[in-house]
């Protein structure tokens, strides 16, 4: 096979790889363009395994990308969510690593708690399932160091686990109970769907208007849920969706993507809500009409 072929061959995988470690759509695949060019140059003849030598240039590339946007990532306006990825179960990306809680938002958010090698180790050793010589060589770290960073990795993890049902059914469910009561302006219907202890992060990121700071327990989001809903223009629509392995929700205005609603849950109550409203991190749901 060619250069171009097998690089097709492992798209998906790769961009798996770049997504995890990035957070955004968009800058996962300017790293697959970016590691494409790079790969043109490889005597293919010479090297064991493509999948793992495009693993070390993608690896490699958001290494260096996660270096340079540190800064910009402190500096963000407001809670930092990751771009979400609207997914089912005919995925490519779905079909070529399991979904798990490594594509949870809740899971995303986490690995910012993480340094850029850190994220890497972790990813590669841990989501998916390289032995540690080569996690070592990718990272260009020793065995043992790699392991300890590992060790450390997933004690900090460890909470993150997604809690929203397993069962899709029953997620859906408990989502259309969500949007029921907010369309009917329901506030205690409302509560009712949200846990005591509740919080919701809005990324707005500065460009449009959203919450700056989380916002804490089942009565003030629930106010603030209806409270945009109030403001909402007349053109809207709202569809479910499988975004990041759970339910979530798209709303559309005009037909174009406006905001997306993540969310994690135990049993009949919602845990947590995440709402991405940043323009720059939805251009790439299409719009209504071609869904």
């Amino acid at each position: 096979m060619d250069h171009a072929a097998l690089f097709s061959q492992n798209r998906s995988y790769l961009f798996a790889v770049a997504y995890r470690m990035l957070g955004t759509v968009m800058d996962a695949e300017d790293i697959l363009q970016e590691a494409f060019l790079r790969w043109r140059g490889v005597d293919i003849a010479s090297i064991e395994s493509a999948r793992a030598y495009l693993t070390t240039i993608v690896t490699r590339l958001s290494l260096d990308f996660l270096a340079s946007a540190r800064v910009r990532r402190e500096e963000y306006v407001g809670p930092w969510l990751p771009a979400p990825l609207l997914l089912d179960e005919e995925t490519d990306v779905a079909a070529s690593v399991e979904l798990s809680e490594s594509l949870s938002m809740a899971f995303l958010v986490l690995l910012e708690s993480l340094s850029p090698v850190e994220r890497a180790v972790f990813l590669l050793r841990e989501v998916f399932g390289y032995d540690y010589p080569e996690v070592a060589r990718i990272v260009e770290k020793s065995e043992e160091n790699c392991r300890q960073i590992v060790r450390r990795a997933k004690e900090r993890v460890a909470a993150g686990r997604p809690r929203f049902p397993a069962d899709r059914a029953q997620g859906n469910r408990l989502l259309e109970h969500f949007v029921t009561a907010c369309v009917e302006g329901d506030l205690a219907g409302l509560e009712s769907v949200l846990a005591a202890d509740i919080t919701l992060w809005s990324d707005g990121g500065g460009k449009v208007n959203a919450a700056r700071l989380p916002i804490y327990g089942a009565d003030k989001v629930a106010r603030f849920l209806l409270g945009i809903l109030r403001k909402a223009p007349e053109a809207f629509a709202v569809r479910s969706a499988w975004i990041n392995g759970a339910p979530g929700l798209i709303v559309y205005v005009d037909g174009r993507a406006q905001s997306v609603y993540t969310f994690d849950g135990a049993e009949e109550a919602i845990q947590a809500i995440r709402i991405v409203v940043n323009p720059d991190k939805l251009g790439h749901i299409p719009p209504l009409r071609e869904v």
